[in-house]
């Protein structure tokens, strides 16, 4: 007698023999898709959809559904040029091709029936959660600098040397350069208005005042922003990206205080001193427009500058001057830490890095100024 083999088990996700798959035609007002059954596309044929008219997916027969079946559907929704709409789904299904629905229509914002107001509060959030990094940033960076002052900083004396230069010495002929030909603009424009009151000795009073208090202070936090706020975005920013830093924080070296510490150390000791360097090439410039042009006097000129100068002007000069430098080295070591990790990451982090601090530092000019125009300093 021969035995007869056992049957083999069905697949678990294909379908049952009554599970069906068909256009119904209804006239020409529209061709319905009806799904019954279990759903899970276990060899199902799909049959052609209709050129012309409206179609409609019918699935309030379906008992099972896999994501094979939702991509299936999708596709048959976007070849079908907005002609299909789908009725009783599953919850679940639906809401599937609800949510790619809205991706296709809006990708990277909020669903269109959201509007403005959702945008308007999802740049809201972004703006917000932008400010809680600078702040933990800043937060991270005062105990770093606590901890050094305890002595108990991981920071080394060869990193912070080694960015006294680059911020220091390294910045001196493009400081030079800017400063002069602005002491020379501000002097020849300021003279071209004192000579019709013939008094072309107020020269020295404008260029001293004015280089001094603020035009120094603030040309060296632009030129810091652009050569070397740049360059900490960019150095910090690679880091992330090649996983550096993550390497760092993994043998026990907080970033903080082995990177960032050392680079706003550094612009913060020397901003005073690029700042005073700056005043005095501004005014020397002021000097050679008066006397080579305007026929004042040298020792004249520089009497003048002396009685103008005052400690007060230039105490609040090199104020101004290192707290640019401050804000420029938070914006930079802040956008280079927080980059992503590819090149064209590192390039926006450098560019914002630049847009912050000159935006910073606009707006600190202007508290600055109403607040020791307020104290009559």
């Amino acid at each position: 007698m021969t035995e007869t083999p056992p049957a083999a088990a069905p697949s678990p996700h294909a379908p049952p023999a009554d599970a069906t798959l068909r256009w119904q035609q209804q006239g020409d007002a529209e061709s319905r898709l009806v799904l019954t059954g279990d759903g899970r596309d276990g060899g199902l044929r799909w049959p052609a959809a209709p050129s012309t008219g409206p179609l409609v997916v019918d699935g309030r027969g379906l008992t099972h559904f896999d994501s094979l079946l939702a991509a299936r559907l999708w596709a048959l929704a976007r070849e079908s040029g907005g002609r299909l709409r789908w009725e009783g789904l599953p919850a679940g299904l639906g809401e599937v091709l609800a949510l790619a629905q809205a991706a296709e229509a809006s990708p990277g914002a909020p669903p269109p029936a959201h509007g403005w107001l959702a945008r308007v509060g999802l740049r809201l959030t972004e703006s917000q959660g932008r400010l809680r990094v600078t702040l933990g940033f800043i937060g991270e960076l005062i105990q770093a600098l606590l901890r050094s002052l305890r002595g108990r900083s991981a920071m080394r004396a060869e990193d912070l040397m080694l960015q006294l230069h680059a911020t220091g010495p390294a910045s001196l002929p493009i400081v030079s350069l800017v400063s002069f030909l602005v002491g020379l603009i501000v002097a020849y424009m300021g003279a071209a208005q004192l000579q019709r009151l013939g008094a072309q000795i107020y020269i020295a009073d404008l260029v001293t005042i004015g280089v001094v208090r603020e035009i120094a202070a603030l040309m060296t936090g632009i030129i810091l922003a652009g050569r070397v706020g740049a360059a900490f975005a960019a150095q910090l920013g690679s880091m992330q990206a090649n996983e550096e830093i993550d390497a760092l924080a993994s043998l026990g070296l907080p970033p903080m205080e082995h990177l960032v510490l050392p680079r706003v150390l550094a612009m913060v000791l020397m901003a005073p001193l690029l700042t005073l360097y700056a005043a005095i090439v501004g005014v020397a410039a002021g000097w050679l427009v008066a006397v080579g042009i305007y026929h004042v006097e040298s020792a004249e000129y520089l009497v003048r500058s002396g009685q103008a100068l005052t400690l007060t002007h230039l105490g609040i000069g090199l104020l101004k001057g290192t707290v640019y430098a401050l804000l420029v080295a938070l914006a930079g070591c802040r956008q280079g830490l927080n980059a992503g990790r590819s090149a064209q990451a590192v390039g926006d982090a450098t560019t914002a890095a630049v847009v912050q601090s000159i935006v910073w530092m606009v707006l600190a000019a202007s508290v600055l100024t109403i607040m020791f125009q307020r104290l009559g300093w």
